[in-house]
């Protein structure tokens, strides 16, 4: 086959370092850019926090765009610095003399913000250390730690007790009494209900380590012992019947056992809190709505005026070329920065003029709002509205919300009109509240009122957002009136 050379015109999308800064930055939460913040501030000399004097004269670089003084500006702008990389190259085929700043696209390049505190105790470890101040002898010891490991974070027995018995006998020779006895041993630590087998049992430990007392608790604990599946399924006239009550008393009997923790392994985590920082606040102002980005995540950067005017006075040709290395790179961070705010504040401004209703009466006047409207009112991508809004935060008066809640599906209506989702399960769970508790709403009753209210929308609809709020169905939110 002979070999010939052959010229092909196309294009293609690339994306250069300084595009990849800037949608990387644009996707980061506050909270990690903080984080990225401070690593520029540690890395790069030239970037530093500006005085909270020199605000007046000097607009912080994010907000107007400025890298740097007039003085700086003067002759900086003209040194053999290049304005865009090419877009086949990266951070260190130029800059191989500046250390890493966690811009690179490679693995770990972002680090999860971690609070410096330490953290609580796992369940786990709450329970051996009851387990050590227990007088349990070796064989006690280690079945114990068996059945501890075992217990899942709810609280709960994930294992049989038998299967825990039979994975024991292989290493020592134990009855299944032992593991009952000791069991009930674990059972008595804190908190309350752990290590129980099912429900009812969690329940009913609950009860009989209270400190409450008196004919309600007693026959509480005879209900849970003796009539646990007719409370299941709420047939409180045979509960009534069964246990000779009238229906006063046996309210306040429910009462009591809705009090108890279903989860009593949840009260007690390992796990770190998590911490929303808003990204832009909302509030109204002679009667109309402003938006403001959070200055706490909006820092006050400039270039060091000090070490950007020594560029021309070293000699020495390497440090002079990590000068300009650096000088270069803060002019990128501060123009990626610059447009995240600018980016942020336009979306969250459009987000608030389509939702100006939510604002004034709540949810029930959400309107319904896709990522294709707000992309192009503001002249962007889809993509990009999706990187704005995730993991971003807005403060109204009605409470701190990520940005993608003001999104959502609708529904046609019958004047041919649109309703959120939203708005729907607002108006869904405004009726639940409302209903007889002795007769409580169908999923097909609620689609036949909102039918009546104009909405259409199935019933099978109306169970997907009845769900979604983590509201059961009827037959289980019977209850007595």
């Amino acid at each position: 086959m002979k070999q010939t050379l052959q010229l092909r015109l196309g294009q293609h999308l690339t994306m250069t370092p300084q595009l990849q800064q800037a949608i990387r930055l644009l996707q980061l939460s506050a909270l990690e850019l903080r984080t990225e913040v401070q690593e520029a501030l540690e890395s790069n000399l030239m970037l530093e926090l500006s005085d909270d004097t020199e605000a007046g004269s000097a607009q912080p670089a994010e907000i107007n765009g400025q890298v740097g003084t007039q003085e700086q500006s003067l002759d900086l702008q003209k040194s053999e610095i290049p304005e865009d990389l090419p877009v086949d190259s990266a951070w260190e085929d130029i800059y191989d003399n500046v250390p890493g700043t966690g811009f690179s696209q490679g693995e770990g390049s972002v680090r999860d913000y971690e609070p410096t505190g330490q953290t609580g105790e796992s369940l786990r470890e709450h329970l051996r250390w009851q387990m050590q101040l227990t007088p349990f002898s070796d064989t006690d010891v280690a079945i114990a730690e068996t059945i501890i490991d075992s217990i899942n974070d709810d609280g709960y027995l994930s294992v049989p007790l038998e299967d825990m018995h039979e994975s024991l006998t292989g290493d020592i020779e134990v009855e299944l009494d032992e593991f009952e006895a000791v069991l009930h041993q674990i059972q008595n630590f804190d908190p309350p209900g752990v290590a129980a087998r099912d429900l009812r049992e969690s329940l009913l430990l609950q009860l009989r380590q209270g400190t409450g007392c008196g004919p309600v608790h007693d026959k509480a604990l005879l209900l849970l012992e003796q009539h646990f599946d007719l409370l299941g399924n709420r047939d409180f006239t045979q509960l009534k019947r069964r246990m000779k009550v009238q229906e006063s008393e046996l309210k306040e009997i429910i009462q009591l056992i809705q009090s108890l923790n279903p989860r009593p392994g949840g009260q007690i985590t390992d796990k770190s809190p998590e911490y929303i920082v808003p990204d832009v606040f909302v509030r109204k102002h002679n009667g109309k709505w402003r938006v403001e980005l959070n200055p706490e995540n909006a820092p006050r950067l400039r270039i060091n005026p000090h070490y950007a005017s020594l560029i021309k006075q070293v000699k020495n040709s390497s440090d002079n070329t990590c000068m300009k290395n650096h000088l270069q790179e803060a002019k990128w961070f501060l123009k990626s920065l610059h447009s995240r705010n600018e980016t942020l504040l336009k979306v969250a401004s459009c987000i608030v003029e389509r939702q100006r209703g939510f604002l004034e009466y709540g949810e029930e006047a959400m309107k319904a709002l896709v990522l294709h409207d707000i992309a192009e009112e503001v002249g962007m991508h889809e993509s990009t509205i999706s990187r704005v809004t995730t993991k971003k935060y807005m403060r109204t008066p009605r409470g701190v919300f990520e940005l993608k809640y003001f999104f959502s599906s609708h529904v046609n209506t019958a004047d041919g009109g649109a309703c959120s989702a939203t708005a729907i399960r607002a108006l869904i769970k405004k009726l639940i509240a409302a209903e007889n508790n002795a007769k409580p709403l169908s999923d097909s009753k609620i689609a036949d009122i909102l039918g009546e209210q104009g909405i259409n929308v199935a019933r099978r609809t109306v169970a997907k957002y009845r769900e979604s709020l983590a509201i059961p169905p009827s037959n289980e939110r019977k209850s007595l009136a």
